[in-house]
This record gives structure tokens, sequence and C-alpha cells, in this order.
């Protein structure tokens, strides 16, 4: 790697770092972990029956990564679970909650996925692929009915049920504010309802989320005899684009209740932000791009900063530092998927790009706020 160095004790602290310095790659995320399988066998004696759970819940924690890579469409083209060995995709496990009788074992297992066979069994059968994982997205729930529109209060069944789908599945997290004396102070309903976006970036920062949805559901009847559906009007934020709507009716059965409804109504909710999600950052081939970035430092713990992050950006396979100086290091990214792709990526690290005259500049924030239509 050819390198241009002024001395400075700055650059003098960078060498002592030798290899781990210029060796840099980028780290695996947690997206190749997946956690707290539950498992329960019981068989002839103990031993088997751990034996047993562990192979299952093995399987069962690949059949979940697997699904949490791919699209829904091609679910089917998955390989079927005990139609491979398993344990040859395993870098690591541990377990949990463990509790055993003299036939019976139960537990929750942490498996750990090697990266590249995994990737390399779906490039094998061309099955595209994200593995991008985004930054915390933060929902606001408002339930609208004849009488009003709620967002904090206690009677929000909306915003109930979708609390209880709060947390990581696959990569994407779905957050929600606690709603305590500062958020509410922060957002009212009318701010939510006429898109203040101001106040939806300050909540937002608040719980260092990317993207922010504000999401309606109503209860209504339709003009076919009566039946009674749920509507689930959603609007996206971002910083980086317009604002995104979606809706999603459905149905509701006639022994159905609200709460069941609404259950039915966030499970569609959040299949359909993962399953766009994964749309947008599909990897179709293992092929390498490479850019080149300035990235401005002052201090060597600026440059420590931006090599963390990127650590946590999964697409990008490689670091290659071209420049030390006083005031910026150069460097070459080695990344799959394309130039787009590589964008979103970084910014889920609060890493994001300007271009300049003297070339594409990676700056390191911590936020940025949401455009309005």
């Amino acid at each position: 790697i050819a390198m241009n160095v002024r001395s400075s004790p700055f650059l003098v602290s960078m060498f002592s770092l030798g290899i781990w310095v210029l060796s840099t790659s980028s780290g695996l995320t947690n997206i190749f972990e997946v956690k707290g399988v539950p498992v329960d066998v019981t068989a002839e004696d103990a031993a088997l029956a751990r034996s047993k759970a562990l192979h299952n819940g093995q399987e069962r924690a690949f059949q979940r990564l697997l699904r949490s890579l791919t699209l829904l469409k091609d679910v089917e083209r998955l390989p079927k679970q005990g139609s491979l060995d398993v344990t040859s995709f395993v870098s690591d496990f541990s377990i949990s909650e463990e509790k055993t009788s003299s036939v019976r074992y139960l537990a929750r297992l942490n498996v750990q996925f090697k990266a590249k066979p995994v990737r390399d069994l779906l490039l094998r059968l061309r099955i595209p692929f994200a593995e991008t994982i985004s930054k915390p997205i933060l929902m606001i729930a408002i339930l609208q009915s004849a009488q009003g529109s709620q967002l904090w209060e206690e009677t929000n069944m909306w915003r109930k049920v979708l609390k209880n789908k709060s947390g990581r599945s696959g990569l994407v997290e779905i957050s929600l504010p606690s709603g305590d004396e500062k958020d509410t102070s922060t957002l009212n309903v009318y701010d939510a309802l006429e898109a203040n976006v101001e106040a939806l970036s300050d909540l937002a920062q608040r719980y260092n989320a990317g993207d922010t949805i504000v999401s309606f559901a109503r209860f209504g009847n339709t003009s076919n005899y009566g039946k009674r559906r749920l509507e689930i009007s959603s609007v996206r934020y971002s910083a980086f684009h317009e604002p995104v709507p979606s809706l999603i009716t459905l149905m509701i059965k006639p022994s159905e209740s609200e709460w069941d409804a609404l259950v039915r109504g966030a499970n569609a909710v959040v299949k359909n932000i993962e399953e766009n999600w994964k749309l947008r950052n599909l990897l179709e081939n293992d092929g390498e791009g490479v850019e080149s970035f300035i990235i401005p430092v002052s201090a060597l713990k600026d440059w420590l900063d931006v090599k963390q992050q990127l650590n946590r950006v999964s697409v990008v396979r490689r670091v290659e530092i071209v420049l030390f100086s006083l005031d910026e290091v150069r460097v070459n990214l080695h990344y799959v998927g394309d130039s787009e792709q590589l964008g979103t990526a970084l910014r889920q690290a609060d890493l994001t790009i300007d271009e300049e005259d003297d070339g594409l500049v990676l700056y390191y924030l911590r936020r940025a706020v949401p455009k309005k239509s």
C-alpha cells in the first residue's frame, strides 16, 4: 500500500498500531448471530435429550437466519431443515436458562454463524439476500376513532400492540418511545397529525433512531353488508428521501376482537417494513466495488471513531488505507452491492458521504434532520 506520511506524534501513534491499522477490515455485525432459540426435548436419558436439543436448536437458528436475510417470496427456495450439515456453518454457540431432568432438556440457544459460508450458500442457490442492519425505526402509533385521535393515552391499543413488536427482528429494529414526560412535551398528537418534522426529529434523536414512521390505525365499516375493517396508514419520514406513505387494510373476522385484529395489523406492518428494507439492500453477487474516500481528522481518536463505525458496515469487506496526514486519512473501501446501497449502509453507522472538490468525503455524524414534503 502506497502512503504519504508527514511526521508528527499523531502519525507515530497511528503507526505504533502497526498491522492492526493497516489490516483494517470490516467486522461482522450481529446479523449472523441468532439469539434466544428455545429448545425442549425429551429422550431416553438426559445426555441424549441435550444432544438432540442442541442439534435441533442450531437447525432452527439456521432457518431463522436464512429467513431474516432473504425475501418472503424466496422462502420455498431455501434449504429445508435437516437437508444440510448446519454444524459446518456454526462458529460458536452459548446456552442460557438451562434446565434438565432424567429424560428432558430445556434451554435457550444463542448461535453465531460463519458469515462467508452463509453468503456462499445463498449465492450458489442464486437467492438474493440483504445483510445491512437498519438503524432503529421509531414508531409513532396513533389510534383514530370518531371520538378523536389517541397518542400517549393508556387507552391507545395500537401503541400497546406495537410495543409488543418492538426490538430487533432480523435486519430491522422497531423502537417505540416510552411516553414519559419528556416525550409528551416533545411531541403531541397534533404535531404527529401535521407531520411536525422538527418535533419528530427531536424525538428520533432522543432514541438514536434513523427513520420515523407515524402509523395511524382506525376501524371502520365496509359497504359490503356492514363488514368491519381495520385500516393502517403509515408515513415514513427520513433525512435522505421524501416521505413514503403506505396503506394496509384488513377485514376483521366475525369472532375477532379489535385487539386481535390490531395484532394481525402490527404483524403486517412489521413484515412490510422488513421486506421493503431488504428489497432496497439486496445483494445478488459477491463482486466487489471500490470507492475512495477522504476522512477529515484532527487527532487519532477521530480516525479510530470512524474505523469503529466502519466495522459495523457489513457490506464493506475491506478497508485499504492509502494516505495518512495531519488532517486527513484517505482510504479505499472495498464493498459489495452498488454505490447507493453502500451509502445506505454507511448511514446506518452514522457515516455520511459529501462530494467536495477533492473527492468524496466521509463524515461521522450523530444525527441528520428529516425532510418534509
